[in-house]
């Protein structure tokens, strides 16, 4: 009967993801067209030139948009495995092949004992819930990787640090998946894996490190948090400009450079209150490393000054790893991040206009996606530390008390 049951289930799923992967790639390929801007053009002009310069045998040394680690070059390259399709065709196809080894993988891991089949229920409606920017970003590629690193991770410490290393060369952000991680092994494999691709890259090609002097007068993207006060500063007479601004439409003008740096100082301040849920935390479970991953990731992305709508790719993945643990207490914040992602695809790109414009809907539209974003992560950092930090627990532990046990203890 449980065989039975299981098959139905798949049977479903995969007639729901085939349908709706089936509508998202009739969009990217321009079969229908999606109201807004047209999102493929960064794969059909600006992967595809970077991939002309890659062949060439260097990074995009002259070109400020290649915001990106070396191993970045791996997934603009990644369309030469299909020399029959055209650059762009070729990259919507992988982008749907490392959607479905992600659904596959969730599948699985829901198949064992402690976990369920809810987090390939999450990913199958989640992705389609932002439209076809899915496909048409490398960032689903990136989100297969840190699934695959989070579900190793309880049997296979080393290869989920590989894998967490292999990831941040890729986007940076998968460096945050050890945020939970105890022990030597992960830690020691992401640090052995990172400096090897990056030696690699640096060996193969110039200009392996030239992307970080391309941040450093970035202005404040207007789908960001901290866009809001500008956004509603314009209606005062603020004197400052809208403009696309290395690779991304940014504010730019007076005190932008004091909204971009209160942006750190968030983002700084989440990472000590992460710093201080590691030492005070005493109780792991099997979800806590997937459940800290996704806070960690969740806190990064609403401090941030750019919260581009492929962000939220990496919230959905990181949301169905921690819905596949039966005990995961995530339930709610997953549920806001789903109603955050399908008021994305509102603001981008279907009425990406009037937030331009910093219109009302424009302006509402960002403020209940943000909005939504900072309660999901609010709810989840409390969730996290309840479920792991002992109440009364002091501000500092003893050395010996932060190796505790490896025997799950529940709350």
């Amino acid at each position: 009967m449980k065989t039975t049951g299981a098959g139905r289930s798949l049977a479903w799923l995969l007639g729901i993801w085939g349908a709706t992967r089936l509508m998202l790639l009739l969009f990217v390929l321009k079969v229908y067209v999606f109201p807004g801007p047209d999102v493929t053009s960064d794969v059909s002009v600006i992967y595809q030139g970077w991939y002309e310069v890659l062949r060439g045998g260097t990074f995009p040394l002259d070109d400020v948009t290649w915001q990106y680690p070396p191993a970045a070059a791996l997934a603009i390259l990644s369309p030469a495995l299909l020399p029959f399709l055209d650059y762009a065709t070729a990259f919507f196809a992988l982008a749907c092949a490392a959607d479905l080894a992600v659904f596959v993988l969730l599948w699985c891991a829901g198949r064992r004992p402690g976990r369920t089949p809810r987090g390939a229920r999450v990913w199958v409606a989640g992705v389609p819930l932002l439209g076809p920017t899915v496909y048409a970003r490398y960032d689903v590629m990136v989100t297969a990787v840190a699934v695959a690193a989070l579900l190793a991770g309880a049997r296979h410490p080393r290869v989920m640090g590989a894998l967490a290393g292999f990831g941040a060369l890729l986007k940076v952000w998968p460096v945050l998946l050890l945020a939970g991680v105890r022990g030597r092994a992960g830690w020691a494999a992401a640090a052995v894996t990172g400096a090897a691709v990056a030696a690699a890259a640096a060996l193969a090609m110039p200009g392996a490190f030239a992307f970080l002097t391309f941040q450093r007068d970035r202005g404040t993207e207007v789908e960001s948090l901290g866009s809001l006060v500008f956004h509603v500063a314009r209606h005062f007479g603020w004197e400052g400009q809208v403009l696309l601004n290395y690779g991304s439409v940014e504010f730019l003008g007076p005190y932008v450079d004091v909204v971009s740096t209160a942006a750190l100082a968030l983002t700084g301040a989440a990472f000590g209150w992460l710093l201080l849920w590691r030492l005070l935390a005493a109780r792991w479970e099997a979800h806590t490393v997937a459940d800290a991953a996704f806070v960690a990731v969740l806190l990064f992305t609403v401090t941030s000054r750019v919260i581009s709508p492929q962000y939220l790719v990496w919230l959905v993945g990181l949301a169905a790893v921690c819905r596949c643990f039966d005990a995961s207490r995530m339930r709610l914040p997953v549920a806001l991040v789903l109603a955050a992602s399908f008021v994305t695809v509102l603001e981008f790109p279907l009425w990406f206009g009037h937030v331009v414009a910093s219109d009302a809907l424009g302006v509402t539209l960002l403020v209940v996606r943000n909005g939504l974003l900072v309660a999901a992560a609010v709810l989840a950092a409390r969730v996290l530390w309840r479920a792991t930090v002992p109440r009364g627990a002091p501000v500092a532990l003893p050395p010996q008390a932060a190796r505790t046990s490896e025997t799950p203890v529940s709350p």
